[in-house]
């Protein structure tokens, strides 16, 4: 499996372990607090993987744009976080910004 496919699931899965924490009620739900840190956990290893193949500065800050980005837009839809013209054009921005990271990643970012 490519390289950037395993980053891809790194990252939503970040995302799905950043949301995972409001469920947990400060670890205090144990099946939230399961998934949450089950998510985790696969994240990282993911994470670990992609970077055997990819720069681990282009991997880290494209794990952490998914996520971040995932979690930003899944706490409006979800927790009805406020939205405004300014909080999208900087997700806007973070998106281009996972694109462009990894349109130049360069040598060894290219497969597997």
């Amino acid at each position: 499996m490519s390289a950037w496919i395993v980053l891809l699931i790194a990252g939503l899965l970040e995302t799905a372990w950043a949301i995972g924490l409001k469920y947990t009620v400060g670890f205090t739900r144990p099946l939230p607090t399961a998934l949450t840190l089950l998510a985790l956990v696969a994240s990282m290893w993911l994470l670990g993987n992609a970077a055997k193949t990819l720069p681990i500065g282009t991997a880290y800050a494209v794990w952490v744009g998914i996520g971040a980005l995932g979690a930003a837009i899944l706490g409006v839809i979800l927790f009805k976080e406020p939205v405004n013209a300014g909080r999208i054009v900087f997700l806007a921005l973070l998106l281009i910004s996972i694109i462009g990271l990894k349109l130049t990643a360069g040598p060894g970012g290219d497969s597997t």
